[in-house]
């Protein structure tokens, strides 16, 4: 069942209405717990198809009341450029629910939340939502609920002892 926690999200950037493919393959996943793969085209709404019910899990672990730090998605993109597409878009839609957190980590990521601070407000002009994880020090004390990364950067954040507390530490599970 999706929960009522949706209508806490930016409204104005969701679809109006979805694919029958996006429909199908979300009621998949959420309603009979079931594996899928999608392939379809470039702007058929593939994202949606996974960000609706990793929305759906957080909120209701949110409901439950048993949502807290640690990595429960991972967003792997082939190059920074799609990291920061979507980067974006969660910004959007999740503007207005901050109990979910999401940060990126790759190349670009600063490594002092400081420094982090300063470079985010000198590229957008704004300061970062309270719920997007900017630097690898913030998401390694407490780590997001959505981290999007690359293959490069995952290679070594599985392998980095650094590292290790986004998947294996206090918040892994």
């Amino acid at each position: 069942m999706l929960s009522s926690e949706f209508l806490k999200i930016n409204q104005k950037k969701l679809p109006k209405s979805l694919y029958l493919h996006q429909e199908r393959a979300i009621r998949a996943l959420i309603l009979n717990k079931k594996n899928i793969i999608a392939a379809t085209g470039t702007g058929s709404g593939k994202t949606e198809i996974y960000l609706f019910p990793i929305f759906n899990s957080l909120m209701q672990e949110k409901e439950s009341g048993i949502l807290g730090p640690g990595v429960r998605a991972l967003l792997l993109y082939p190059m920074n450029a799609l990291v920061n597409d979507q980067l974006k878009r969660l910004r959007v839609l999740l503007k207005d629910y901050p109990e979910i957190t999401f940060g990126r980590y790759t190349g670009e990521t600063e490594e002092e939340q400081k420094s982090a601070e300063e470079v985010y407000i000198q590229e957008n002009n704004e300061h970062p939502l309270i719920n997007e994880l900017i630097s690898r020090e913030q998401m390694r004390k407490t780590p997001p609920h959505i981290l999007l990364t690359n293959y490069a950067m995952l290679e070594y954040l599985l392998l980095r002892p650094m590292d290790m507390d986004l998947f294996e530490g206090e918040y892994a599970g």
